[in-house]
């Protein structure tokens, strides 16, 4: 297992130090649950994951509503899903979860994954986010199997 302790002190902090996130991610394919409380920065940091492979950081908005949102890089796909809204296992089962982690070039990034035992079953790594003391000083345990 890889454990890392991460700190930064801004959203750009964030958004540079998803790069090296994303590199303790690899090889593709992997789920991953981000785990944070509202407004801890999964998306930010879901933001500059995609960006460092590749795709436009703009794209990148937190999939509340629409549960997933697909994201290709040059070389990897970042599947964003949010699962906060959902409340039983059949609801996963319509997403295509179990499609998105086959895919051979993918990171799946999971928002509230922890909600559902089954997806922590799958995930192999997380990515625990808290707030610290500065208004946008954010700590980041990364643990990756």
């Amino acid at each position: 297992m890889i454990e890392k302790r991460l700190k930064t002190r801004s959203v750009n902090g964030t958004l540079a130090l998803a790069q090296n996130i994303m590199e303790l991610m690899l090889p593709a394919p992997r789920m991953v649950v981000l785990r944070g409380d509202l407004g801890a920065g999964k998306t930010t940091l879901v933001k500059g994951i995609a960006q460092s492979l590749g795709a436009s950081a703009d794209d990148v908005t937190s999939p509340t509503f629409t549960l997933v949102h697909e994201y290709q890089g040059t070389k990897l796909k970042v599947y964003h899903l949010d699962l906060y809204r959902l409340e039983k296992d059949e609801e996963l089962l319509a997403l295509g979860l179990e499609e998105m982690e086959a895919d051979p070039n993918a990171l799946v990034l999971v928002e509230w994954g922890e909600k559902f035992p089954s997806v922590m079953a799958r995930a192999r790594g997380q990515v625990v986010i808290t707030l610290g003391e500065e208004p946008d000083e954010r700590w980041f345990l990364v643990q990756m199997l």
